[in-house]
Parts: C-alpha cells; structure tokens; sequence
C-alpha cells in the first residue's frame, strides 16, 4: 500500500537527455496526479534499482534507456491535514542515456514529452524535479 505506508518506499527516477531536451510525463496517478514529473516509479522486492529505472522508462514511456550515474537522493514526505504521513518515498535518481524504443505514454503516464531545457517554467515542475534536471544538466556536461 502506498498511501499511509508503515515504512518509505524506495523509488527511482530517471533524468533522460535528447541533445538540449529532457523527458517528463505527465503523472497517472497520486502522488502528483496531474503534473509533470521525471519519469520512474517504485523498485519491486528482488530488483536492483538500475533494473527499476530501466523497467519504469520502458513502462511508462516506451523508451530503452542506458543507465549511467547516480545524480541525487530525493526524499519526498507528504502529510495529510491531520499532519499523517500519506506518502514517504525515497527516490534514487538516474542520469540515463536514450537506446530504443519508440516515445509513447504508457501505465502510470497520462502524457510523456521530450521538454525543451529552456522551456521547462510551462510544466510547474517541482522544485527537487527542477533541481535533480540541473544537477544532471552539470554531471553530464561533465
């Protein structure tokens, strides 16, 4: 269960470059149902976490992806109006290099989109997105 959970739940993200573009997706459901996100999603018990990211891209955009390095650790808590915790994720986020596929919204996205890195203030992306997107921008031209 991810609402009200008795524990966090570890999830990955991927930060998915296209020359001067980064992928989002438009989130299917809660947390953030709605708004656009870095693609990713919870690790199932057994499977690595580059496994996770690799699965989840596929999953949700139909891309293949080439995992390469840690960008960040973000840890999301949200509480409901009785300050519970209805979501604690923990979420490894990935630099990840585009091999195949073809670009579609599947499973948990309602829209995916390759994002002009100039252009991103029109998805309200939050701010740890916002960050991890900069931090990847810095490790890649690295």
């Amino acid at each position: 269960m991810r609402t009200y959970p008795e524990r966090p739940i570890v999830g990955v993200g991927a930060v998915i470059f296209d020359r001067a573009r980064v992928l989002l997706i438009r989130r299917a459901h809660e947390p953030l149902k709605g708004e656009w996100s870095l693609p990713g999603g919870a690790v199932d018990v057994g499977e690595s976490l580059r496994a996770a990211v690799v699965r989840e891209v596929r999953e949700e955009t139909g891309l293949d992806v080439e995992v390469d390095r840690l960008i960040e650790v973000v840890e999301r808590i949200t509480r409901d109006d009785a300050g519970r915790v209805q979501y604690h994720f923990v979420i490894a986020d990935y630099l990840c290099r585009p091999t195949g596929g073809r670009l579609a919204s599947n499973s948990d996205a309602e829209a995916a989109e390759w994002a002009d890195l100039d252009d991103l203030g029109r998805f309200h992306l939050t701010e740890s997105a916002l960050s991890v997107i900069r931090q990847a921008i810095s490790v890649r031209s690295t």
